[in-house]
């Protein structure tokens, strides 16, 4: 069988293969959902292994780095392999690693198991959308993709609920062990539901080795930088600077090597259609947009108002739970002839543009409740964004291109997701220094004019009000810089996509 054959046809769907395809989504939710709960545990669980700030940064790092790297081979391995096949092993491995990372005895075991469950973790949110492409009917083929969309909305949003949970008064191994769990679950039913397909060694002899070792690296090297360069000065750490210089060398080779290459792990002659360019560019614009609207929050009421994740946790749900009902219902209305997805995509925009507004006039008097608005608009918003996208993105791709397809959105949108986190904190620290910089020179032009000379509390306190006024400040310019992304959007949207149909049946000869 050459590689660019088409695959089997699948079996007529049914309750069988429907199983199959929760337990995928299940695997893949997971995948998304232990990334960030261990993200925001972090400074809970590193006293308990011993590591300082420092060290702990690159157990977060080391995960992304193999989380992003394995979304760009994950495809290429599941067709070669079958899918079921894959998906047993990467799910059943993700879970045993989490069995076993809280065990660790030293930092060097720490990043092996952490690296190990980044690859297994990784490989699994490309399969959602290689299965719903490959074996979805055209007339539930939006539904699956919005269960996709789920692993954008839903998934991240859990993890701040979840955290809260497994942070006050619980065990801090659960951190880790919550996947456990939903993984042979996921497991049993990825084996009970998926169709086998036959192995496919032949692509072995064809295999884009040249290929995964340059895109690996370049993402490995990029998701490194980004996540280490605030806390190392950027140009000024001799580390960044060849990190940097790696990326530039092996990402242009990269990409020449996927142009020419026969079975590339990124098929770049996708990109000259229209629709799925624009739905990669905007999928990963949207990733900024999502990743903030609930980070710049939390964010706030932690560093102003001193909660924690247990007194956060609603406006996490506030979001995280309406999308089990939201987009699937977004794709019924879009399922429809007469409904044009963009229209649909433009008003998600609206909403999402309504919540910075509303997020940019944030004051130090905000509360949790303050917020609720403003979330509910990022509940209806963000379903009615990604759903569409991914509709204009994969009607144009036919289904023995799914792999390649997959590849390229989860990859590229992985890495959007770590340029989005090092954005939003870098822009924050940068913009609450500067505000502190513009309030204290204030001060000091007015200190003259004041009554009598400050006392040590007095000076404290101020340096106090000064320091949350900044932070404030911060947090408002945050929304005001989502609104330039929102209008890029926006700009996007009225220039290159052309109106995308349904899913329709295929044409019998």
């Amino acid at each position: 069988m050459s590689p660019t054959t088409a695959p089997p046809t699948p079996a007529p769907f049914g309750w069988r293969l429907a199983i199959g395809l929760v337990g995928v989504l299940i695997a893949a939710l997971s995948s998304g959902i232990n990334d960030r709960v261990t993200e925001i545990t972090l400074i809970d669980t590193l006293g308990v292994f011993g590591l300082g700030h420092d060290e702990g940064t690159w157990v977060s790092t080391a995960y992304s780095a193999a989380e992003v790297s394995a979304m760009l081979i994950s495809p290429w391995l599941a067709i070669t392999f079958s899918i079921r096949r894959f998906a047993i092993v990467a799910t059943v491995a993700f879970a045993l690693l989490g069995v076993a990372i809280p065990f660790s005895p030293n930092l060097e075991t720490l990043l092996t198991l952490r690296v190990l469950q980044g690859l297994a973790g990784g490989a699994l949110p490309p399969l959602l959308m290689t299965v719903a492409l490959r074996f979805l009917p055209w007339n539930i083929k939006l539904y699956g993709l919005s269960a996709y969309a789920l692993t954008a909305t839903f998934g991240p949003n859990l993890a701040i609920p979840l955290s809260a949970l497994w942070t006050e008064d619980s065990d801090w191994k659960l951190v880790f062990w919550q996947i456990v769990p939903a993984g042979f679950v996921a497991a049993a039913l990825i084996s009970y539901g998926l169709p086998q397909d036959p192995l496919r060694l032949e692509r072995i002899k064809q295999a884009d080795w040249k290929g995964a070792l340059l895109g690996m690296g370049w993402i490995s090297m990029l998701v490194v930088a980004l996540t280490q360069g605030e806390r190392l000065d950027w140009l000024n750490s001799d580390l960044i600077v060849v990190l940097l210089l790696g990326v530039a060398i092996c990402l242009p080779l990269f990409l020449v090597n996927e142009w020419y290459h026969p079975l590339p792990l990124f098929k770049l002659q996708l990109l000259e259609r229209r629709n799925f360019a624009y739905g990669i560019l905007t999928l990963c614009l949207f990733v900024v947009v999502a990743t903030a609207g609930s980070a710049i929050p939390a964010a706030y009421l932690s560093e102003i108002q001193h909660y924690r994740p247990l007194q956060i946790m609603p406006i996490a749900l506030l979001i995280a739970v309406p999308q089990l009902v939201l987009a699937p219902l977004v794709a019924f209305v879009i399922n429809h002839r007469w409904v044009d997805s963009r229209y649909v995509l433009a008003a998600g925009l609206c909403l999402l543009t309504c919540a910075c507004i509303g997020g940019s006039a944030v004051t130090s008097e905000w509360i949790r409740e303050d917020f609720y608005v403003l979330q509910a608009l990022h509940a209806f918003g963000q379903p009615m964004v990604v759903v569409p996208l991914l509709m204009n993105a994969t009607g144009v791709i036919a289904p023995m291109e799914g792999p390649f397809a997959s590849a390229m959105v989860n990859a590229l949108r992985g890495m959007a997701a770590v340029i989005a986190g090092s954005l939003v904190e870098n822009f924050l620290t940068q913009r609450e220094h500067f505000h502190s910089n513009v309030l204290l020179n204030s001060f000091a032009s007015r200190q003259p004019t004041l009554p009598a000379p400050l006392d040590q509390s007095a000076i404290l306190e101020l340096a106090e009000r000064l320091r949350e006024q900044a932070f404030v400040l911060s947090f408002s310019d945050a929304f005001l810089a989502l609104l330039l992304v929102i209008a890029l959007l926006l700009l996007i949207l009225l220039t290159l996509p052309k109106r995308a149909y349904p899913p329709q049946p295929p044409v019998t000869p």
